[in-house]
């Protein structure tokens, strides 16, 4: 069957929701949606985008909260936005272990696009991190890089660094989005 589906994959700490550096996020109390999210989902719901969050979650890894834990997270998350988000993955495994699963690695990312026969060319990647545009570069869609949480310190940090589009937030991610999207309209 020929990839068909139209997607957005998000990152989720700093790109959805706050992030606080060098905090793991594990309470769904403290799950605070930014401001722009709910609309901008809307928006790109709205354009026939489906929605997948792929993110790292070394915590559990690191031994700092359980899968069960995340989960929660999650289920708090979904609960806060207005559109559906087909499906979470997460890695759980600490970086040293060298897992092909973790951004910027791309296996929860192939594994996305086969079970719901996405068509990378006309999807998108969401984050915040030098490892979100890449793991969107490597699957073949293209990269928006929000300056919310990290993104400003990642394209400092790495001047090589181009993700397709730079966004200030997930209102100027979901304008380029729509403005690139190909089979809308």
């Amino acid at each position: 069957m020929q990839n068909t589906v139209k997607a957005v994959f998000f990152d989720r700490d700093g790109t959805l929701i706050h992030e606080k550096p060098g905090v793991y996020l594990s309470d769904p109390d403290k799950v605070v949606l930014y401001a722009p999210v709910p609309a901008a989902l809307k928006r790109l719901q709205k354009a026939g985008f489906l929605f997948f969050i792929v993110s790292n979650q070394s915590g559990i890894g690191r031994g700092y909260f359980t899968e069960k834990e995340v989960n929660a997270v999650h289920a708090r998350l979904q609960s806060l936005l207005p559109v559906s988000i087909k499906e979470i993955v997460f890695c759980p495994h600490a970086p040293q272990e060298n897992c092909a699963c973790r951004k910027p690695g791309t296996l929860l990312g192939r594994r996305l696009i086969e079970k719901y026969h996405i068509d990378p060319a006309h999807s998108f990647m969401v984050g915040d991190k030098k490892a979100d545009v890449l793991f969107g570069r490597a699957l073949g869609m293209k990269s928006v890089l929000v300056t919310t949480a990290n993104g400003k310190k990642h394209l400092q940090k790495y001047p090589d660094l181009k993700p397709d589009f730079t966004a200030k937030d997930m209102a100027a991610a979901a304008r380029y989005i729509l403005r690139e999207d190909k089979t809308h309209g």
